[in-house]
Parts: C-alpha cells; structure tokens; sequence
C-alpha cells in the first residue's frame, strides 16, 4: 500500500475566489478511540465551508482523516482539533464542522464548531420559489 496516514492538509488556489460558494464535504468512515477504554469510536464528519484564496486537497484529507484511527480523543477535543487544522490550512471565509458520532452506550453525540474570517458576513439567502410566483419584470 502506498499511501500512509499523514498529519499534512495540502491545499490548492481556490478557482474562483471573487465569488462565495459552498463546498460541502462527507466523511462517513471517521474513526478514532475513546481515550478512556481504547474502543474504536465511528463518526460522519461532515464538512461545509466557503473558500477564501485555498481549498482542501482531498486525498490530503483522507489520509489526514485516516491519521485519527489509532488515536484517543474526546469527541469535542477531536472535533476542534480537525476545525482548528483545517482552518489553519485553509483560512476560509467560513467553516463548519459536524461531526455526528455513532452510539455508543446508548448516546449519540453530535458536536459542532465553526469558524469565520473576522469582518466576513454571509450574504442574504435569496429564496427563488418565493421570486417564481411573483409576476415577471420586465
């Protein structure tokens, strides 16, 4: 096997960096074990941000992903430490990161951090369904 778990996040220029858009990302293999009793713990990581200037590579993010699997965390710790990298790597304008852990003991965990560019404000959703049954300007 070539590839190895890897703590490096690559990135590339972001194509169009004058517009804001949304990048969303699953990750439905996370795994890493629970400090406490060295059980593996299994989580979606989901991943939505808006690109500044870089973008993450994703075969970086798989291995980088993988890097967790013979780790203990917290779910919380492990969480924000992914947040925290993946900022780092990418500066975005925005960035959310869900990670919703299986049960384990009869709990579901679900954390969620986020992180946004100081001065950044995300523009106003424009609802096209109410745009469509107005009558036409022309």
């Amino acid at each position: 096997m070539s590839s190895k778990p890897q703590k490096t996040l690559d990135t590339f220029p972001n194509p169009q960096p004058q517009r804001d858009y949304r990048i969303h990302m699953e990750i439905p293999e996370f795994t890493c074990l629970c400090p406490k009793t060295g059980q593996p713990d299994f989580a979606t990581i989901e991943l939505d941000y808006i690109p500044d200037r870089k973008c993450v590579e994703l075969k970086s993010l798989k291995l980088y992903m993988w890097s967790f699997r013979d780790e203990g965390a917290f779910h919380e710790a492990v969480t924000n430490r992914i947040l925290d990298d993946l900022a780092a790597a990418t500066k975005p304008r925005y960035m959310r990161l869900t990670a919703r852990f299986y049960v384990r003991g009869g709990v579901f965990t679900t954390v969620v951090a986020e992180t946004r560019k100081r001065g950044w404000r995300m523009a106003e959703k424009v609802d096209l369904e109410a745009i469509a049954g107005q009558p036409s300007i022309r």
